[in-house]
């Protein structure tokens, strides 16, 4: 009985990651929002959000999770982008360490502008806990667009992120 319902979990969890690997969003349509909010961390997340901002997609980017010595300047040079696009319209987080802060960072930044619609930029195998976690700090009234930076993820990369996103899940249950 007991190895039958052990054997039940490790097929719901491997059936699990199937889905989660199979089942990875893309990227979103060209529809406009309030908000765009990129998450750093990963490969052409930066250089979406600024392409969407420069083709007037929404009128603020927030990017979460900025080191406390970067400079708006620097970014513009980085990513060929027009400092002064940098100086109306981009905002730097600079609070976030990790995805569960840049839930409560963009939370703060999407209340405080009063925006309704905003679209979440982040690689395809990150976007579920991203979401997840602004799920937990978002107002119902607020709509999220995903829109899933493409990545050639490894096996090892993909595990790892399904189980954080298991864990996360687990955790919001028990209330941690």
């Amino acid at each position: 009985m007991i190895s039958r319902a052990f054997s039940a979990l490790i097929l719901l969890y491997a059936l699990g990651y199937a889905l989660f690997v199979v089942l990875l969003p893309t990227p979103a349509d060209d529809r406009r929002t309030d908000g765009i909010v990129v998450l750093t961390g990963g490969a052409k997340r930066l250089e979406r959000g600024i392409d969407l901002i420069e083709r007037r997609r929404a009128d603020r980017l927030l990017i979460s999770g900025v080191d406390r010595t970067v400079r708006p300047g620097e970014l513009a040079e980085r990513y060929d982008a027009d400092e002064s696009l940098f100086e109306c319209c981009v905002d730097l987080g600079r609070e976030s360490v990790d995805t569960r802060s840049n839930g409560a960072e963009t939370a703060r930044w999407v209340k405080q502008r009063k925006m309704k619609t905003i679209r979440l930029v982040t690689t395809d195998w990150h976007m579920p806990r991203a979401r997840f976690e602004l799920s937990q700090q978002l107002d119902d009234d607020v709509q999220v667009l995903t829109d899933a930076v493409e990545s050639d993820a490894s096996f090892r990369s993909l595990f790892t992120e399904y189980n954080k996103y298991l864990l996360r899940r687990a955790a919001v249950i028990v209330g941690i």
